[in-house]
């Protein structure tokens, strides 16, 4: 393929689906919640043969406030045109309660218990029912509308690195979250434990000082959290791949928000108050470090990236990964031709290519972000075509106004 320059971003359009909050989305999904695990064989059931039906869940039992404000998030995502909320009967986060948030959102939604409908037979019927009422709906009401690049919101991960990722894979998303930004839209990196030891490189990037602010705070916390729980973001594979110290990953991991100025620090369910690259702090707040680790598994993170608001989200992965993620699509990057050979099946992009000389860094960025329109205008990427849906959702705290205690029983 010849290199897409920066300039031609601008004239690559495609149809998006229009929300009631002037976002656009690249998918309309009928996306149904489960609102306790006794009720996620039921949800899935509901799910079973509908492509555009997807699921998500908050498995506990009782009051997460992080949780609850992730998965509304996911529930009034860009891509999400409807939502089912279904429960078992006595659990502490409420259907209905997610659905009325949902519906002020201007999206139509609905909620039951299955202990009120008789079991799973019944529930699975009832919902399948509500599904493609909610799916006539949505396909009626819902407006097409032009979209470009200037309307994304992009979000990267990356998870089992290696060598090449440093060197290319995470660097030719950098380039095209540039390409991106400079077209009006916006990028989202993760991942603050593996900007540990760039805090001067970080601060750099700011786009002013309120924005240096967040992003000192945030890096102070990353860095006593890593302390406190005496872990670092780097792994036995992480070894086995050519890396070997955690400034070393660090550097790799941050070359994936390209070189524009970093306009500050959202916290999970936030999405960019305005265009540009912003950096995304999952970390736990002091006082609640107790609870889990950040950055469990890449799912987590990527979880956190579409809760954001990313309609798309590229995961670089050096040493090769078969995920997939719900709600938003997934576009897997290697910078290891070797990996991209091993793992064809589930890797879309060999930046390894760029290593052999192949083709320049702008040429593989403008590949890429020609794989991305093609995935905005309705092409499946891999994981979407496999079918992979993997989400998690992680039980940790931070401090941020509590906008939807309303879901919560008053028990």
């Amino acid at each position: 393929m010849t290199e897409v320059p920066n300039t031609a971003l601008g004239a690559r359009e495609w149809q998006g689906w229009l929300r009631p909050d002037g976002r656009k989305g690249v998918r309309n999904l009928v996306l149904v919640i489960y609102t306790v695990q006794c009720a996620a064989h039921v949800a899935h059931a509901i799910a079973a043969g509908e492509d555009d039906v997807q699921v998500i869940g908050f498995p506990g039992c009782y009051d997460n406030q992080y949780a609850i404000r992730l998965v509304l998030s996911l529930a009034r995502h860009p891509n999400v045109g409807a939502v089912l909320s279904v429960g078992l009967g006595c659990e502490y986060t409420q259907p209905a309660k997610i659905a009325e948030a949902v519906e002020k959102s201007g999206r139509p939604a609905d909620a039951f218990f299955i202990q009120d409908v008789g079991g799973t037979r019944s529930s699975t019927e009832k919902g399948k029912d509500i599904v493609r009422s909610l799916r006539e709906r949505i396909m009626r009401e819902t407006s097409r509308v032009a979209m470009g690049f200037g309307d994304l919101t992009l979000g990267a991960e990356c998870g089992g690195s290696d060598g090449t990722s440093g060197l290319v894979g995470n660097p030719v998303v950098g380039r095209l979250f540039d390409y991106v930004v400079d077209a009006g839209g916006s990028a989202i990196c993760e991942e603050v434990v593996e900007m540990i030891g760039l805090k001067d490189i970080i601060l750099a990037r700011a786009a002013d000082d309120r924005a240096r602010g967040e992003l000192e705070a945030a890096y102070a916390k990353a860095e006593h959290y890593c302390r406190e729980v005496r872990q670092y973001s780097v792994s036995p594979g992480n070894f086995a791949g050519g890396l070997t110290t955690i400034e070393e990953k660090s550097m790799g991991a941050f070359a994936k928000s390209g070189s524009r100025p970093i306009q500050g620090v959202i916290k999970v369910g936030e999405s960019p108050p305005w265009p540009g690259m912003w950096v995304m702090d999952s970390v736990p707040d002091p006082h609640f470090m107790q609870f889990g680790y950040t950055n469990p598994n890449d799912t987590e993170g990527i979880m956190d990236l579409i809760s954001g608001g990313s309609q798309i989200v590229l995961f670089i992965t050096g040493r090769g990964s078969v995920i997939g993620s719900p709600v938003a699509p997934l576009i897997k990057v290697t910078g290891n031709s070797r990996t991209y050979a091993r793992m064809h099946e589930d890797m879309d992009f060999d930046a390894g290519r760029v290593l052999a000389g192949e083709l320049s860094l702008d040429a593989a960025a403008g590949e890429l972000a020609a794989m991305v329109a093609d995935v905005a205008s309705g092409q499946a990427s891999k994981p979407e075509a496999l079918g992979h849906r993997e989400y998690f959702v992680m039980y940790k705290h931070q401090d941020t106004p509590d906008l939807d205690r309303g879901c919560r029983s008053a028990a």
